[in-house]
């Protein structure tokens, strides 16, 4: 009897572990396994799990790195709209999420596949990312979600996977860590709860830095090309390189709480120093060479667009008209960032940049006015102020400001 063929999204960890031994053993499914790296594996990472795969029963494993693709397409346009979902999360998982559920769905295509399966929860977001992409791109698909569908813990699939004789690291499988281009979350028992932190044996990366360094960023149209005066060929290697310098200072560790997709209120820890650094030394080199219009209408679409991406909204086209606004503000974004580094935080100095519109031609603020005169701002204030007057002299000077 021809068994269903199943491609399985396959990372190594407990939950894609699982759903191997399940589909393979208890389902008798013809299992294919792809992992699509996103910067978060290196080599020989990928060949471990490519191991595991086939000792867990995959028929195939491929692996297929989009990395470059999911800058471009992605984070390139989140240090553009400077996004931080709730002026915290540099959505280091959400925006990695959507590339992996398109290049699953496209792969999928090529293999002929009856089914597509992931390992997320019934409790989270990556369910509905995962599954919009898939209905939408792969629609005569079938969705198979064995953790979800069985609403399992943690300790269940442990429970099931000593059962059938799998060894892992269990002790490590009690933490669920996603490491990628854009960042690494970290979600425990303690992101359960509302009042625990994660423990510093849980972080991936160890605080090893006790002093302070001075770093440099170059950026050329909003895009990261050069850290301390090293020139990169692209900015993947940029972000590569930054993280690994400043990771080791314990920068851009938080706890993100938020609302997820499906209504509930979620914790999750994350590690991002690059992510967060690039954000915010972006951000101020666009205050000196942005209009202040620019920057307000930015600030309302980019908070739009970040929400969106989170829930899963990538493939809109409303997201693709977004971004060639996004992209249009940058043709100014170029210059110098200025950086000093501590443990578990960062300092921005100052920006130096061609574009910088805070120049003492026009005027020194609060102090020398060098291109109008005292009298300009007298007739400006009066224009300015004008309908305010009218309405406080047809009222007679009453507000709701004073207790008449």
């Amino acid at each position: 009897m021809k068994k269903d063929k199943v491609l399985l999204a396959f990372s190594g960890g407990l939950d894609t572990t699982f759903c191997a031994v399940y589909l393979s053993r208890i389902k008798n499914m013809e299992v294919h396994a792809v992992t699509i790296q996103t910067g978060g594996f290196n080599d020989e990472e990928l060949e471990n799990i490519g191991k595991r795969a086939k000792e867990l029963g995959a028929s195939s494993f491929k692996v297929i790195d989009v990395t470059k693709d999911y800058y471009e397409n992605c984070i390139k346009y989140l240090v553009f709209g400077n996004v931080l979902k709730n002026a915290t999360y540099p959505l280091s998982v959400s925006a990695e999420r959507m590339i992996q559920a398109v290049s699953v769905a496209n792969y999928a295509k090529q293999l002929n596949v009856d089914h597509v399966a992931h390992g997320s929860t019934g409790a989270g977001n990556d369910q509905v990312r995962f599954d919009m992409v898939f209905q939408s791109l792969i629609p005569g698909i079938g969705i198979i979600t064995p953790i979800r569908d069985m609403r399992l813990s943690r300790d269940a699939e442990i429970k099931f996977l000593k059962e059938h004789g799998i060894e892992m690291n269990f002790s490590k499988a009690q933490y669920s860590i996603n490491k990628g281009l854009w960042g690494t979350s970290v979600g425990g028992k303690e992101t359960l709860t509302s009042n625990e932190n994660i423990p510093e044996n849980a972080w991936p990366t160890s605080v090893t830095e006790t002093g302070q360094k001075e770093i440099t960023l170059e950026f050329e149209k909003g895009e990261l090309l050069s850290v301390d005066g090293i020139k990169f060929n692209h900015p993947v290697t940029a972000i590569t390189h930054l993280q690994a310098l400043a990771q080791p200072f314990g920068i851009g560790r938080d706890i993100h709480v938020g609302d997820t997709i499906i209504g509930i209120k979620g914790r999750v820890g994350f590690e991002a120093a690059a992510p967060i650094i690039i954000i915010k030394a972006h951000h101020l080199l666009e205050k000196h060479t942005l209009t202040k219009w620019q920057l307000y209408w930015k600030d309302q679409l980019s908070a739009w667009y970040g929400n969106w991406l989170h829930e899963g909204m990538m493939l809109d086209p409303a997201m693709r008209n977004i971004e060639r606004f996004l992209e249009d503000t940058q043709h100014t974004v170029s210059g110098k960032v200025f950086i000093t580094l501590h443990r578990y935080r960062f300092v921005l100095n100052g920006i130096e940049s061609r574009h910088d519109l805070m120049n003492n031609k026009f005027g020194t603020y609060g102090e020398m006015n060098n291109s109008w005169s005292g009298e300009d701002v007298k007739g400006f204030a009066k224009i300015f102020g004008n309908q305010v007057g009218i309405y406080h002299s047809v009222n007679k000077g009453k507000t709701e400001l004073i207790n008449d």
